[in-house]
Protein backbone atom coordinates (compact mmCIF):
# COMPACT_ATOMS: atom_id res chain seq x y z
CA UNK A 1 0.00 0.00 0.00
CA UNK A 2 1.59 3.48 -1.04
CA UNK A 3 1.79 5.64 1.82
CA UNK A 4 1.67 9.81 1.07
CA UNK A 5 2.21 12.44 3.46
CA UNK A 6 -0.08 15.72 3.02
CA UNK A 7 0.90 19.09 4.59
CA UNK A 8 -1.71 21.01 4.54
CA UNK A 9 -5.50 20.65 5.76
CA UNK A 10 -7.24 23.33 3.56
CA UNK A 11 -9.77 22.54 1.50
CA UNK A 12 -6.95 21.16 -1.23
CA UNK A 13 -5.14 19.13 0.92
CA UNK A 14 -8.18 17.74 2.36
CA UNK A 15 -9.60 17.13 -1.21
CA UNK A 16 -6.36 15.37 -2.54
CA UNK A 17 -5.98 13.26 0.67
CA UNK A 18 -9.91 12.09 0.27
CA UNK A 19 -9.17 10.86 -3.51
CA UNK A 20 -6.07 9.33 -2.19
CA UNK A 21 -7.82 7.56 0.95
CA UNK A 22 -10.73 6.48 -1.46
CA UNK A 23 -7.64 4.71 -4.13
CA UNK A 24 -6.95 2.82 -0.80
CA UNK A 25 -3.17 4.52 0.15
CA UNK A 26 -2.07 4.96 3.22
CA UNK A 27 -2.72 8.66 4.07
CA UNK A 28 -1.36 10.94 6.52
CA UNK A 29 -2.91 14.37 6.60
CA UNK A 30 -0.82 17.17 8.22
CA UNK A 31 -1.52 20.48 9.70
CA UNK A 32 -0.21 23.23 12.33
CA UNK A 33 -3.80 24.14 13.37
CA UNK A 34 -5.72 21.89 15.52
CA UNK A 35 -8.29 21.45 12.72
CA UNK A 36 -8.50 21.53 8.87
CA UNK A 37 -9.71 24.69 7.14
CA UNK A 38 -6.82 26.48 5.82
CA UNK A 39 -7.39 29.74 4.47
CA UNK A 40 -11.45 28.78 4.98
CA UNK A 41 -10.62 28.82 8.38
CA UNK A 42 -12.64 31.16 11.08
CA UNK A 43 -10.21 32.25 14.17
CA UNK A 44 -12.08 31.44 17.50
CA UNK A 45 -12.47 34.45 19.42
CA UNK A 46 -14.75 35.56 22.53
CA UNK A 47 -16.57 38.63 21.58
CA UNK A 48 -19.08 40.13 24.44
CA UNK A 49 -22.16 40.15 22.49
CA UNK A 50 -21.58 37.09 19.92
CA UNK A 51 -20.09 34.58 22.44
CA UNK A 52 -17.75 32.51 20.77
CA UNK A 53 -19.63 33.08 17.61
CA UNK A 54 -16.67 32.36 14.90
CA UNK A 55 -16.24 34.97 11.98
CA UNK A 56 -14.68 34.22 8.43
CA UNK A 57 -12.04 36.21 7.87
CA UNK A 58 -9.99 34.22 4.94
CA UNK A 59 -12.32 33.21 1.63
CA UNK A 60 -15.37 35.18 1.93
CA UNK A 61 -17.72 32.69 -0.49
CA UNK A 62 -17.26 30.52 -3.12
CA UNK A 63 -18.82 29.91 -6.86
CA UNK A 64 -19.67 26.95 -8.46
CA UNK A 65 -18.72 26.05 -12.27
CA UNK A 66 -17.14 23.03 -11.90
CA UNK A 67 -19.86 20.13 -12.45
CA UNK A 68 -18.07 17.51 -10.20
CA UNK A 69 -17.19 20.60 -7.47
CA UNK A 70 -21.30 21.40 -8.17
CA UNK A 71 -22.05 17.66 -7.01
CA UNK A 72 -20.21 17.94 -3.86
CA UNK A 73 -22.10 21.62 -2.93
CA UNK A 74 -25.10 20.31 -3.92
CA UNK A 75 -24.25 17.58 -0.92
CA UNK A 76 -23.51 20.92 1.54
CA UNK A 77 -26.16 22.00 0.47
CA UNK A 78 -29.10 19.05 0.94
CA UNK A 79 -27.91 18.93 4.28
CA UNK A 80 -28.12 22.67 5.92
CA UNK A 81 -24.17 22.69 5.68
CA UNK A 82 -23.74 25.88 2.96
CA UNK A 83 -26.64 27.87 1.30
CA UNK A 84 -26.90 30.19 -1.63
CA UNK A 85 -26.02 33.85 -0.55
CA UNK A 86 -26.60 36.45 -3.33
CA UNK A 87 -25.36 37.14 -6.85
CA UNK A 88 -25.04 40.87 -6.17
CA UNK A 89 -22.98 42.85 -5.01
CA UNK A 90 -22.95 46.76 -4.87
CA UNK A 91 -20.15 49.18 -5.55
CA UNK A 92 -18.94 51.15 -2.91
CA UNK A 93 -19.01 53.84 -1.96
CA UNK A 94 -21.95 55.78 -3.25
CA UNK A 95 -21.91 57.08 -6.61
CA UNK A 96 -21.53 60.81 -5.17
CA UNK A 97 -18.36 59.78 -3.00
CA UNK A 98 -20.63 60.23 -0.16
CA UNK A 99 -21.15 56.79 2.79
CA UNK A 100 -23.51 54.35 1.32
CA UNK A 101 -24.38 51.97 -1.03
CA UNK A 102 -23.60 52.91 -5.17
CA UNK A 103 -24.79 50.88 -7.69
CA UNK A 104 -25.66 46.92 -7.54
CA UNK A 105 -23.01 44.82 -9.56
CA UNK A 106 -24.96 41.17 -10.76
CA UNK A 107 -22.57 38.37 -10.90
CA UNK A 108 -22.55 34.61 -9.80
CA UNK A 109 -24.42 33.04 -7.34
CA UNK A 110 -22.31 33.35 -4.42
CA UNK A 111 -22.40 30.44 -1.66
CA UNK A 112 -21.98 30.61 2.01
CA UNK A 113 -22.07 28.50 5.11
CA UNK A 114 -24.00 29.21 8.44
CA UNK A 115 -21.37 26.95 9.82
CA UNK A 116 -18.71 29.38 8.44
CA UNK A 117 -16.38 28.08 5.46
CA UNK A 118 -14.35 26.16 7.76
CA UNK A 119 -17.27 23.31 8.34
CA UNK A 120 -17.33 22.80 5.20
CA UNK A 121 -13.38 21.53 4.49
CA UNK A 122 -14.00 19.93 8.50
CA UNK A 123 -17.05 17.89 6.84
CA UNK A 124 -14.70 16.77 3.44
CA UNK A 125 -12.10 15.63 6.40
CA UNK A 126 -14.67 13.71 8.20
CA UNK A 127 -12.61 9.94 8.34
CA UNK A 128 -9.52 11.03 7.15
CA UNK A 129 -6.35 10.25 9.52
CA UNK A 130 -5.62 14.15 10.87
CA UNK A 131 -1.92 14.89 12.60
CA UNK A 132 -3.16 18.28 14.24
CA UNK A 133 -1.07 20.93 15.58
CA UNK A 134 1.88 19.37 13.51
CA UNK A 135 4.72 21.23 12.13
CA UNK A 136 6.72 20.32 8.98
CA UNK A 137 10.73 20.96 9.45
CA UNK A 138 12.14 19.71 6.37
CA UNK A 139 10.48 17.98 3.01
CA UNK A 140 13.20 16.38 1.20
CA UNK A 141 14.22 13.29 -1.35
CA UNK A 142 16.99 10.45 -1.26
CA UNK A 143 17.80 8.74 -4.52
CA UNK A 144 14.31 7.21 -4.40
CA UNK A 145 11.81 8.27 -2.39
CA UNK A 146 10.62 11.66 -0.84
CA UNK A 147 10.74 12.56 3.36
CA UNK A 148 8.73 14.68 6.00
CA UNK A 149 11.48 15.16 8.41
CA UNK A 150 13.27 12.22 8.08
CA UNK A 151 10.32 9.61 7.42
CA UNK A 152 9.81 7.96 3.84
CA UNK A 153 6.90 8.37 2.46
CA UNK A 154 5.80 7.00 -1.41
CA UNK A 155 4.50 10.81 -2.16
CA UNK A 156 4.28 13.80 -0.71
CA UNK A 157 2.32 16.80 -1.15
CA UNK A 158 2.43 20.23 0.21
CA UNK A 159 -1.35 21.90 -0.01
CA UNK A 160 0.19 25.60 0.53
CA UNK A 161 1.06 28.78 -0.22
CA UNK A 162 4.53 28.85 -2.32
CA UNK A 163 6.62 30.97 0.12
CA UNK A 164 4.99 28.39 2.87
CA UNK A 165 6.32 25.62 0.10
CA UNK A 166 9.63 26.95 0.08
CA UNK A 167 10.80 27.41 3.57
CA UNK A 168 10.00 23.31 4.24
CA UNK A 169 12.03 21.82 0.55
CA UNK A 170 15.51 21.07 1.32
CA UNK A 171 18.68 21.30 -0.63
CA UNK A 172 18.62 19.29 -3.98
CA UNK A 173 15.03 19.90 -5.04
CA UNK A 174 16.19 22.16 -7.59
CA UNK A 175 13.00 21.90 -9.90
CA UNK A 176 10.59 21.63 -6.81
CA UNK A 177 12.22 25.41 -5.43
CA UNK A 178 12.17 26.81 -8.97
CA UNK A 179 8.45 25.95 -9.51
CA UNK A 180 7.44 27.78 -6.36
CA UNK A 181 10.00 30.99 -6.95
CA UNK A 182 8.05 32.17 -10.12
CA UNK A 183 5.11 33.64 -8.55
CA UNK A 184 4.54 36.66 -5.94
CA UNK A 185 2.04 36.40 -3.00
CA UNK A 186 -0.17 39.34 -1.72
CA UNK A 187 -0.67 40.06 1.75
CA UNK A 188 -4.49 41.63 3.17
CA UNK A 189 -5.68 42.62 6.66
CA UNK A 190 -9.02 41.59 7.60
CA UNK A 191 -11.33 43.57 9.73
CA UNK A 192 -13.63 42.20 12.06
CA UNK A 193 -16.34 44.84 13.44
CA UNK A 194 -18.55 43.88 15.99
CA UNK A 195 -21.83 47.03 16.48
CA UNK A 196 -24.03 47.46 18.93
CA UNK A 197 -26.92 47.06 16.17
CA UNK A 198 -27.05 46.86 12.59
CA UNK A 199 -26.01 50.71 11.33
CA UNK A 200 -25.54 50.66 7.84
CA UNK A 201 -27.89 50.34 4.43
CA UNK A 202 -29.23 46.45 3.49
CA UNK A 203 -26.38 44.93 1.22
CA UNK A 204 -24.63 41.92 1.10
CA UNK A 205 -21.03 42.80 0.35
CA UNK A 206 -19.47 45.38 -1.82
CA UNK A 207 -16.39 46.16 -4.00
CA UNK A 208 -14.88 49.55 -2.73
CA UNK A 209 -13.78 51.63 -5.50
CA UNK A 210 -10.65 53.38 -5.76
CA UNK A 211 -9.67 53.82 -2.08
CA UNK A 212 -5.88 53.14 -0.92
CA UNK A 213 -7.37 51.03 2.10
CA UNK A 214 -9.82 48.95 2.05
CA UNK A 215 -11.05 46.43 -1.15
CA UNK A 216 -14.17 44.65 0.13
CA UNK A 217 -16.49 44.88 2.76
CA UNK A 218 -19.34 41.79 3.79
CA UNK A 219 -22.31 41.96 5.81
CA UNK A 220 -21.13 39.17 7.95
CA UNK A 221 -24.49 38.55 9.46
CA UNK A 222 -26.29 38.39 6.00
CA UNK A 223 -23.35 35.90 4.42
CA UNK A 224 -24.14 33.53 7.64
CA UNK A 225 -27.97 34.14 7.30
CA UNK A 226 -28.12 34.81 11.03
CA UNK A 227 -28.53 38.74 10.69
CA UNK A 228 -25.78 39.32 13.42
CA UNK A 229 -24.26 43.08 13.65
CA UNK A 230 -20.96 42.09 11.77
CA UNK A 231 -19.23 43.54 8.96
CA UNK A 232 -15.77 42.38 7.86
CA UNK A 233 -13.63 44.52 5.52
CA UNK A 234 -10.46 43.08 3.83
CA UNK A 235 -7.48 45.81 3.33
CA UNK A 236 -5.78 46.39 -0.05
CA UNK A 237 -2.49 44.42 -0.61
CA UNK A 238 -0.78 47.27 -1.42
CA UNK A 239 -1.96 49.25 2.06
CA UNK A 240 -1.33 45.62 4.25
CA UNK A 241 2.14 45.12 3.16
CA UNK A 242 3.86 47.81 5.34
CA UNK A 243 1.59 46.26 8.54
CA UNK A 244 2.07 42.79 9.01
CA UNK A 245 4.11 43.00 11.91
CA UNK A 246 1.43 44.31 13.80
CA UNK A 247 -2.24 43.76 12.86
CA UNK A 248 -3.87 44.88 15.56
CA UNK A 249 -2.57 48.49 14.82
CA UNK A 250 -4.52 48.61 11.88
CA UNK A 251 -7.66 48.15 13.41
CA UNK A 252 -8.56 51.79 13.65
CA UNK A 253 -7.24 52.79 10.11
CA UNK A 254 -9.64 50.39 8.99
CA UNK A 255 -12.74 51.10 11.30
CA UNK A 256 -12.34 54.64 10.02
CA UNK A 257 -11.74 53.50 6.67
CA UNK A 258 -14.91 51.43 6.96
CA UNK A 259 -16.98 54.36 8.49
CA UNK A 260 -16.02 56.81 5.69
CA UNK A 261 -17.48 54.35 2.98
CA UNK A 262 -20.54 52.77 4.34
CA UNK A 263 -21.88 55.20 7.41
CA UNK A 264 -21.73 52.23 9.96
CA UNK A 265 -19.89 54.23 12.83
CA UNK A 266 -17.42 52.75 14.65
CA UNK A 267 -17.85 49.28 15.56
CA UNK A 268 -18.08 48.36 19.75
CA UNK A 269 -15.33 45.43 19.42
CA UNK A 270 -12.67 44.52 16.25
CA UNK A 271 -10.03 42.36 15.53
CA UNK A 272 -7.95 42.39 12.94
CA UNK A 273 -6.42 39.23 10.60
CA UNK A 274 -4.06 39.06 9.17
CA UNK A 275 -3.26 36.69 5.62
CA UNK A 276 0.03 37.49 4.49
CA UNK A 277 -0.06 34.92 1.08
CA UNK A 278 -3.94 35.66 0.88
CA UNK A 279 -3.60 34.84 -3.03
CA UNK A 280 -1.28 34.58 -5.97
CA UNK A 281 -0.38 37.69 -7.70
CA UNK A 282 -1.31 36.19 -11.03
CA UNK A 283 -3.12 32.82 -11.84
CA UNK A 284 -0.71 29.85 -13.04
CA UNK A 285 -2.27 27.75 -16.20
CA UNK A 286 -2.15 24.48 -14.29
CA UNK A 287 -4.17 22.73 -12.49
CA UNK A 288 -1.12 21.25 -9.98
CA UNK A 289 2.64 19.95 -10.07
CA UNK A 290 3.67 16.64 -9.34
CA UNK A 291 7.26 16.19 -10.23
CA UNK A 292 9.63 12.81 -10.83
CA UNK A 293 10.39 13.06 -7.15
CA UNK A 294 7.10 12.15 -6.20
CA UNK A 295 6.42 15.56 -4.91
CA UNK A 296 3.13 17.20 -5.53
CA UNK A 297 2.04 20.96 -5.37
CA UNK A 298 -1.83 22.18 -5.19
CA UNK A 299 -3.89 24.85 -3.84
CA UNK A 300 -5.59 28.35 -5.12
CA UNK A 301 -2.32 29.03 -6.51
CA UNK A 302 -2.53 26.85 -9.15
CA UNK A 303 -5.23 28.17 -11.35
CA UNK A 304 -7.06 31.46 -10.62
CA UNK A 305 -7.40 31.89 -6.66
CA UNK A 306 -11.25 30.48 -5.75
CA UNK A 307 -12.19 27.85 -3.36
CA UNK A 308 -13.10 26.19 -6.21
CA UNK A 309 -10.08 26.51 -7.74
CA UNK A 310 -8.43 25.09 -4.37
CA UNK A 311 -10.72 21.99 -4.40
CA UNK A 312 -10.19 20.74 -7.90
CA UNK A 313 -6.44 21.18 -7.56
CA UNK A 314 -6.26 19.05 -4.81
CA UNK A 315 -8.69 16.60 -6.54
CA UNK A 316 -6.87 16.33 -9.60
CA UNK A 317 -3.23 16.28 -8.21
CA UNK A 318 -4.82 12.78 -6.19
CA UNK A 319 -5.82 11.34 -9.22
CA UNK A 320 -2.63 12.00 -10.99
CA UNK A 321 -1.10 10.16 -7.70
CA UNK A 322 -2.92 7.35 -8.23
CA UNK A 323 -2.63 6.94 -11.63
CA UNK A 324 1.36 7.07 -11.21
CA UNK A 325 1.27 4.68 -8.09
CA UNK A 326 -1.42 2.50 -8.24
Amino acid sequence: MAKVCVVGAGISGVACARVLREAGFDVDLRDRSRAPGGRMSSPRMTWSSLGDRRIDTGAGYFTVRDDEFRTVVDDWLTRGLAREWTDTFHLLPAADGSPGLGDPKPGPMRYAAPGGLRSLVIDLAEDLPFSDATGVELVDANASTPRVDGEQFDAVVLAMPDPQALKVLGDGLEEERAAMTEQAWEPILALQAVFPSRSWPAFDAGFVQDDDVLEIVFDEGRRRGDDAPVLVADSTSAWAASRLDDPDAAADPLAEALDRILGCGRPSESKVSRWTYSRPATPRDEDFLFTPRRIGFCGDGWGTSKVETAWRSGTLLGRRIVREMA
